[in-house]
């Protein structure tokens, strides 16, 4: 079943592909602005915790999913090292800002490739991988599952998926204020910085409706990973989930 990410009820996969298509397209240039005000620079810190929790190592090569402008990718250039990083993306233009970044030397000395890749139809054959990482990406899929095996199909055995998502904050009033924030201020800040209003409207919608921290590990037990675990950061209002395919 695909549904419509912006509130979790059965759609045509192509409502939410094309809206976010078309969303990214015309924020691309100035999304990491958003993400370091919006978040308060806490989204670094969400990073530095994802990859303390990555299983990377320097003879790995690893694909970077939904990997928009590049910060997830050069985070493990950094930090990582691995051998190759195969970083794809839905839409061109933000691949497009990330492709700048290495061109100023932002790729740590690591073999980096660009392509479109659509996570629900990987082009990549079987046990291509070590690891996969993803950064706010498998909640804008309309066929969450097909994008979970896909993933599990291209991973090496025993390979690993390291999944950065917005979450649920367990505590309720913790929760209330962060679905205040969501609402009146990320399309706010969405509004000031880059123009687009509506598009982050979407984006509160699709954070509201996407599944708690279990909700996602299960998912991602359905798609056949095992060892799924998960780690909040502020509160749970971001959470890094660590699974693996088995040998």
């Amino acid at each position: 079943m695909t549904i419509d990410t912006a509130t979790g009820l059965e759609a045509p996969a192509e409502l939410s592909s094309e809206r976010v298509r078309d969303i990214f397209s015309r924020i691309a240039k100035k999304y990491e602005r958003f993400n370091a005000i919006s978040s308060f620079g806490a989204y670094k810190l969400w990073l530095a915790g994802m990859m303390r929790q990555a299983p990377i190592e320097e003879y790995h090569d690893v694909l970077d999913i939904a990997g928009g402008t590049g910060d997830v990718t050069f985070t493990v250039a950094r930090t990582k090292h691995p051998r190759h990083i195969q970083c794809t993306d839905l839409v061109p233009e933000m691949l497009e800002v990330a492709q700048t970044h290495v061109d100023e030397g932002d790729g740590a000395g690591v073999p980096i490739d660009f392509e479109v890749v659509d996570a629900q139809d990987i082009p990549y054959p079987d046990a291509s991988f070590d690891a996969i990482t993803m950064a706010y990406g498998i909640r804008n899929m309309p066929d969450r599952p097909r994008a979970l095996s896909e993933m599990l199909r291209v991973l090496k055995p025993g390979g690993s998926l390291v999944c950065l998502e917005f979450s649920t904050p367990p505590n309720r009033a913790w929760r209330a204020l962060y679905w205040f924030y969501l609402h009146r201020f990320i399309p706010f800040w969405g509004d000031l910085i880059t123009g687009d209003k509506e598009g982050f409207v979407y984006l509160t919608k699709s954070i509201e409706a996407f599944p708690d921290q279990e909700g996602l590990a299960a998912l991602m037990r359905e798609a056949g990973f095992t060892d799924v675990t998960w780690k909040n950061y502020t509160g749970g209002i971001a959470a890094v989930h660590v699974a693996k395919k088995p040998e």
